[in-house]
């Protein structure tokens, strides 16, 4: 399968006063056309820091890609010019960020916003251009599109904020979006229909969706393959049913069982990973979950393990899932069991 967008052994680094840090290590990924695939992982773990570097974001200095490419088409984005790069955002690929206020500028009506967003990439005609907002502001569900073209931010709720931000990304029909924790500000049922909307707009338009998050409930709703990050380090990706119904990694396992099970008859603790994530100004030469995982081998600690592929496209970085280790299929077993 043709892949639309490819990252290979991504790493970037970010230099302050204490040192620097590793924030994102060797990272490879890939994106099909027409997809949505989810980046999962708590804070810190490196999620927004890879997409960013994608975009062209990272401010540098204090940040550095030290290595790696990002393949649109074949062509790498890590070594566009500026001016180049901002010829592709809105137009191949764009971003929604977490909080639309902040993204949104209150002084504009937000007509006006999704149309510059339509100038700056197309050659369109004044009532063309007019034309294309209010299908934007149709498509993203909003009603009364007439009335709401005149209207500033600060008239609108978080989820229609949300959606003009959608609306904005989308005008130019990028093929690729990024959508930054997108729901994270929003209250659980408007949170849906936000998600609702992303899969409805992959449906119409084809769009490749990269979601960041840190809620597998999310993903479980949304998209069709899923990586987990941890430390900066990708420790298992596959497809969604395979992540959930066989997962491989001891941090999988954790992140699983923080998920609250509304169809259980008994109550049931959430049960928390206990320990915190390395210091990434001196990340461990092994695996870095291994200070948090009771499975921990001392081969855990002195070598970072490749990923074992344990059915096509299903890989996990976790020395459990080698076949020389003892008893491997009855360990990952008992420790999904447990989890």
């Amino acid at each position: 399968m043709n892949h639309l967008l490819e990252v290979n052994n991504l790493e970037v680094n970010f230099k302050t006063y204490g040192g620097e840090v590793k924030a994102v290590r060797d990272v490879s990924f890939h994106v099909n056309k027409g997809e949505i695939m989810a980046i999962v992982g708590e804070s810190g773990s490196g999620k927004s820091v890879t997409v960013q570097s994608i975009m062209g974001l990272i401010p540098m200095p204090p940040g550095k890609i030290n290595n790696g490419e990002a393949l649109l088409h074949g062509q790498d984005l890590l070594k566009l010019s500026k001016k180049q790069m901002q010829k592709l955002k809105g137009s191949k690929m764009s971003m929604v960020f977490q909080d639309p206020m902040t993204s949104l500028n209150p002084t504009m009506k937000v007509g006006k916003q999704i149309e510059e967003s339509i100038t700056t990439h197309q050659k369109l005609g004044k009532a063309e251009v007019k034309k294309r907002a209010m299908e934007m502001i149709r498509l993203v569900g909003i009603p009364n599109p007439e009335e709401r073209y005149n209207q500033y931010p600060h008239e609108f709720s978080g989820g229609m904020r949300q959606r003009i931000m959608i609306a904005i990304a989308l005008a130019c029909r990028p093929e690729l979006l990024i959508a930054d924790e997108p729901t994270t500000a929003l209250d659980v049922t408007i949170q849906a229909q936000v998600l609702d909307l992303m899969k409805d707009l992959k449906e119409k338009m084809n769009t490749s969706i990269i979601l960041i998050t840190h809620d597998l409930g999310v993903v479980a709703e949304t998209a069709e393959r899923v990586a987990v990050m941890y430390a900066g380090v990708i420790v298992e990706s596959g497809t969604v049913e395979e992540i959930f119904s066989n997962p491989r990694h001891p941090y999988t396992w954790g992140l699983l069982e923080s998920i609250p099970d509304v169809n259980s008859e008994t109550k049931e603790r959430l049960v928390p990973i206990e320990g915190s994530p390395p210091d990434l100004f001196s990340p461990p030469k092994g695996c870095p979950f291994a200070p948090r995982c009771k499975y921990a081998m001392d081969v855990c600690v002195e070598a970072m393990p490749p990923g074992f592929e344990s059915e096509e496209g299903h890989q996990a970085k976790c020395w459990l899932n080698d076949p020389r280790t003892p008893n491997v299929e009855e360990l990952i077993a008992a420790g999904r069991e447990e989890h």
